[in-house]
């Protein structure tokens, strides 16, 4: 097995952490959008847990949502759930608060937690995959597991 970019090894150590089975791959395809991803896994676009970093405008704090590939955000829900309206985060504050850039943020591993909002679709797959750390690197987990190590909140985000 080759070695991990620096990104996609802190990933993995973190989620060696958990004492579960989880392997990051890193592919020679892009797994920046949740298409290329699950055209480079071979899986359909609604197992991409795609994580997305919104702002909040009073906070001025990070919005962790972990949503399914297939679903748009709708920020109205995420509004109702953070208790403050939302705007889009742009790269230098994703990388601000995660240590990774857009199209390979993970859900674990960033420089402070993040209580991250989940999108209830991706409970009803046994397996999905989110990015490790960069934009060609993923791993496979199953529903429980993305609970297990986020202890995020499931919702309702479309």
């Amino acid at each position: 097995m080759k070695n991990l970019s620096k990104s996609a090894q802190k990933i993995q150590s973190v989620l060696s952490q958990f004492g579960l089975e989880l392997t990051v791959i890193e592919l020679t395809e892009s797994t920046r959008t949740s298409k290329d991803a699950a055209e480079a896994i071979g899986c359909e676009i609604a197992q991409i847990a795609k994580s997305l970093i919104f702002k909040g405008k009073r906070t001025q704090k990070p919005i962790l949502v972990i949503a399914s590939g297939a679903n748009r955000v709708n920020e109205n829900k995420i509004q109702e759930y953070a208790g403050e309206e939302i705007v889009k985060a742009e790269a230098a504050f994703v990388l601000e608060h995660t240590g990774f850039v857009i199209g390979g943020v993970p859900p674990i591993g960033h420089l402070t937690y993040i209580k991250p909002f989940i999108d209830e679709c991706l409970l009803k797959y046994p397996e999905i995959w989110s990015a490790a750390g960069t934009p060609n690197a993923v791993f496979k987990l199953t529903p429980d597991d993305l609970l297990k190590i986020t202890q995020g909140q499931v919702v309702l985000i479309k």
